[in-house]
């Protein structure tokens, strides 16, 4: 494998903008990208019904046995900033020149993808059918992986390479996630004149909020309320307050409580001041969990220490594509691609890592 081209890969995909809902320009380049690797390419609609300029991306390259179809995916969306992207190569790592993100999340795993499809066509590696998926909108709530065609995808297992850390890391589970949106409603009045006549939502809002238990409640649940909003006047008693919050939890009986006590604060507090809340919580996706004998997961430690690379076996605090596959019968499985501080400026992948993700991959064609 030629690391300068796994290299020139990855710059060339990071200075195409690709920002979440603007994904258009990339995906025409990887669809171009896979044709000429002898792939089949296809759009689906996703872009029409998310509000985007783009569909997921689905590629398929024809294997010569005929064992089970593999999939490997990845997303194409970037988070902002990341319009004008500059890689450099600093200390054997790609970094952002410093007033964009990287963009490696994910263009990181889309670059290990093409480049194990180059290997497979060039050490002509005996290989079954591959499904490639690229999807959109990931970082605004999985909405690509939402809106996938399924009814297109053969493949019962596959990899999914977005998540950060050294090459080995394998998530094998996941937390369930829920969003809190609704609005206090109280009564508006003068603020001077007639004070006693206002009921105030903001009063509600910061009454249920501070009594709630947020940030890590344990080692398998998250909870935050990330936003309060009241447009009103300083004279003015505001009559309505809206608050945004989401709750996460490997265990589903926890998620549970957890948004049963956020939705006791919110009654308590509208009691006391005789309001109301309109809202509540809605699922964005579920947990999973994958026992660490899982045999698809043994393929993988396997590839790994075949390459020299230890496998380690982790939770991950966040969800993915992978969470919403997993619930429309895929066994998917987030795999490490060598990125760093994901979602910052100083977001970073390592050179070597890379390297190391694409053989074990290879490896993992091998004797899947």
């Amino acid at each position: 494998m030629s690391k300068e081209r796994l290299v020139e890969t990855f710059f060339k995909y990071v200075a195409i903008d690709s920002e979440s809902y603007l994904e258009k320009d990339f995906a025409m380049k990887l669809a171009k990208d896979f044709k000429e690797l002898g792939c089949s390419v296809y759009f689906d609609e996703a872009g029409k019904s998310i509000g985007g300029n783009s569909g997921n991306l689905y590629c398929t390259f024809e294997g010569n046995n005929k064992k089970e179809p593999i999939m490997f995916s990845a997303h194409m969306d970037t988070v902002k900033p990341g319009i004008g992207i500059k890689p450099i190569i600093k200390n054997g790592k790609i970094l952002s020149s410093g007033d964009t993100i990287l963009g490696a999340d994910d263009k990181a795993g889309i670059t290990v993808i093409i480049e194990l499809l180059r290997r497979i066509k060039e050490e002509k590696i005996d290989s079954p059918t591959i499904e490639f998926i690229f999807t959109v909108a990931e970082e605004m709530g999985l909405k690509g992986a939402l809106s996938l065609d399924y009814s297109r995808i053969n493949s019962k297992s596959g990899i999914i390479l977005d998540v950060g850390g050294k090459a080995g890391k394998i998530i094998n589970s996941a937390p369930g996630h829920v969003v809190l949106e609704g609005t206090f409603i109280g009564t508006s009045s003068h603020a001077g004149s007639n004070p006693e006549a206002g009921k105030s939502s903001v009063r509600m809002a910061c009454e249920a909020i501070s009594n709630m238990k947020l940030q890590r409640i344990d080692k398998e649940t998250t909870a935050n309320i990330s936003g309060m909003f009241s447009d009103y006047a300083t004279n003015i008693i505001s009559g309505k307050t809206r608050i945004l919050g989401e709750v996460r939890s490997l265990n589903p009986k926890k998620l549970k409580k957890q948004m049963d006590h956020m939705l006791e604060k919110i009654e308590k507090a509208c009691e006391k001041y005789n309001g109301e809340f309109k809202g509540g919580f809605s699922e964005t996706y579920k947990s999973y969990k994958y026992s660490e004998k899982d045999e698809f997961i043994e393929k993988l430690k396997i590839a790994c220490e075949n390459k020299g690379v230890y496998p380690k076996i982790c939770a991950s605090g966040g969800g993915s594509d992978a969470n919403i596959m997993i619930e429309n019968g895929i066994k998917a499985i987030n795999f490490s691609c060598g990125m760093e501080k994901a979602h910052s400026l100083e977001e970073e992948v390592s050179i070597e890592e890379l390297v190391k993700v694409v053989n074990i991959l290879v490896e993992f064609v091998k004797i899947a």
